[in-house]
């Protein structure tokens, strides 16, 4: 079986704390606010692969009023989510993700971000396809207000 989720995520861009994006610690002198770490990215590709399995949100199972995970390493989200799917018998088949900002410019850092993930979904590669867009100036990415990401993935059965 095969089946699909989707994810969306954003976070303010905010002085004193690091921009992180895909597991990647960017040098941009602003960073995401946030409860946790705040990459915007793996938050959206965790949402789309708990979508994809029927197990809600990353909320449900990382609640911003919980102290414990204050400043938590969403590379530590992916990690159990992807476990969670694992499971409940399901694989990473491919994930399609974009960044949408004007800055920073995240091309320096695609090919770190991808193997990040990978290496977390316990998958190749070559089924992480992640790029960055900009809004042309409008909106609230186009004034530097803050990062949004969006994902879309692919998830199978064991035996597919």
């Amino acid at each position: 079986m095969i089946r699909i989720g989707q994810g969306f995520d954003v976070h303010q861009l905010v002085a004193g704390r690091p921009c992180i994006i895909g597991g990647v610690t960017i040098d941009f002198p602003l960073g995401l606010q946030g409860h946790s770490d705040a990459d915007v990215l793996i938050h959206a590709i965790s949402d789309a692969l708990l979508g994809a399995a029927g197990l809600g949100d990353i909320g449900h199972y990382f609640p911003d009023s919980k102290k414990e995970f204050k400043d938590m390493n969403s590379r530590d989200i992916l990690r159990f989510v992807v476990g969670l799917i694992r499971e409940n018998g399901y694989v990473v088949n491919n994930i399609d993700a974009t960044v949408i900002c004007e800055q920073p410019k995240i091309y320096p850092y695609l090919k770190e971000m991808t193997e990040n993930i990978s290496k977390d979904c316990l998958c190749d590669i070559t089924q992480i396809n992640i790029k960055g867009t900009t809004t042309e100036g409008l909106g609230f990415t186009g004034r530097a207000e803050g990062i949004a990401a969006q994902a879309v993935c692919l998830i199978k059965t064991f035996n597919d």
